[in-house]
């Protein structure tokens, strides 16, 4: 008898459902509340790209004279890095302001979007760069760069 399928995924398109708060304090990052969520920024509707945000695992050779095999084993974990690319407002009153470099606190990544019981991802971070887009032919954006300061928190669900 075949191993039985995973049940069908309900699949969704990211823009639009999405979110991504930087949150300036909680307190138990393993366990966030509806409370500490709720005090964060919600910078989604000005995110017009992001990459990373997410947890690999370098991978060390394991080779043994008994085989012409070399096994892996995971080795240490890692953040990919993090950046979000924001859009930047002629008044300059835009996300310059709230991610200065230095400033510490949590990106928090809500996958399907702020649905309470879904699943989310906390990343303690740091702002280790802002750099404005120079060229003159965009829409002006500024990316914003991440360094994860402790291992993220994946898969968290989201408090009601």
């Amino acid at each position: 008898m075949p191993a039985p399928p995973l049940a069908p995924s309900n699949r969704y398109f990211p823009p639009g459902t999405r979110k991504f708060y930087w949150v300036v304090a909680i307190s138990n990052y393993l366990a966030p509340t509806r409370a500490e969520l709720n005090a964060g920024t919600d910078l989604s509707a000005e995110i017009a790209a992001m990459t990373g945000w997410s947890i690999t695992t370098n991978m060390s050779d394991a080779p043994d004279m008994g085989s012409k095999f070399t096994n892996q084993v995971g080795g240490r974990l890692t953040s990919a890095q993090n950046d979000i690319t924001c859009y930047l407002s002629a008044n300059s009153i835009d996300a310059r302001s709230l991610l200065p470099r230095g400033a510490t606190g949590y990106g928090v990544v809500l996958w399907e979007g702020d649905v309470p019981g879904n699943k989310m991802s906390v990343f303690p971070a740091v702002v280790t760069s802002q750099a404005p887009d120079t060229a003159t032919e965009n829409v002006g954006t500024a990316v914003f760069t991440f360094a994860a300061s402790r291992v993220p928190a994946e898969n968290l669900t989201i408090p009601a």
